[in-house]
């Protein structure tokens, strides 16, 4: 048994997700899109708390991207963007870096629910964990809630599954600079895409033992209607300039965005607090 294969047992079993997609040719079902037809919200905002200095460059980054797969993209930090008739017009929707609570009403909270169950493709970068952390649909839409992360240094990252477009371009062992973050309340059927290998990580505080010797970094799944896709990676602005990471990103983008209208008939939630339905 060769080395990447072994660590990919080892993280599915030991983390307790779902080990089907991991075995076989994992990865979704990424058919060939109209990007003439597609426009992304990126969202920015951050509540109270550490607000990360690379927002601009991801903006930057994703409207780069924009220019070059010739789709569109508006960027806001201004939760009023977060109603029905709004975000009807976007393919997808960008939590970049956003930290804390990032919704003013509950209305606002609701429209983003909305969407997810109309079948709206949702991206998350980097803080974009620490987001809303006290809300369970969130965390839920997200994967799990940031808890804190190990000292800014370089560390290997493994990639798991070299299908997914995000992830497809990078090495198997991946040397990173960035934050290795930790999250609490994970969701079981996340698909991880690659893991962080604990092993290369220096931590004055004790790493957690939830998953072993490695941590998920980067993964996707379908929620509630919709699909997402998340990376716990681009602490630094400097990232989102460098060719690898912005392909990740891509990638990413790419994996969620549906050619299909959304259909908000689909649409149930009246309350933050409504839970999510199985699909």
């Amino acid at each position: 048994m060769n080395y990447l294969v072994a660590v990919l047992i080892a993280a599915h079993v030991l983390i307790a997700f779902s080990v089907q997609a991991s075995l076989e040719a994992a990865g979704p079902q990424v058919k060939a899109v109209n990007w003439a037809t597609v426009r992304l919200l990126v969202y920015t905002k951050n509540g109270t708390g550490y607000v990360h200095d690379n927002i601009p460059a991801s903006i930057e980054a994703i409207k780069e991207l924009a220019a070059e797969h010739k789709f569109a993209v508006d960027a806001s930090d201004d939760p009023a963007v977060f109603t029905d008739d709004n975000l009807k017009q976007y393919s997808a929707i960008v939590f970049s870096n956003t930290n804390n609570v990032v919704f003013d009403t509950d209305a606002q909270r609701v429209a983003l629910m909305r969407y997810v169950q109309a079948g709206g493709g949702f991206v998350a970068l980097h803080s974009a964990s620490g987001t809303e952390r006290t809300w369970k649909w969130f965390a839920g839409l997200l994967g799990g809630t940031f808890s804190r992360h190990a000292p800014f240094q370089k560390f290997s990252v493994l990639i798991l599954d070299r299908t997914h477009p995000s992830v497809a371009h990078l090495p198997e062992r991946w040397e990173k600079e960035d934050e290795c973050y930790y999250l609490v309340r994970m969701n079981v059927n996340l698909q991880v895409l690659a893991v962080n290998d604990l092993s290369s990580v220096q931590d004055p505080k004790e790493k957690p033992a939830t998953f072993g010797d490695v941590f998920p970094s980067v993964w996707y799944q379908e929620f509630d209607g919709g699909r997402q896709w998340y990376t716990s990676l681009g602490h630094r602005k400097d990232d989102y300039g460098r060719p690898e990471f912005r392909r990740h990103i891509m990638g990413g983008i790419r994996s969620v965005v549906r050619q299909a209208p959304l259909d908000y008939t689909r649409a149930y939630a009246v309350s933050p607090a409504d839970e999510a339905k199985k699909r």
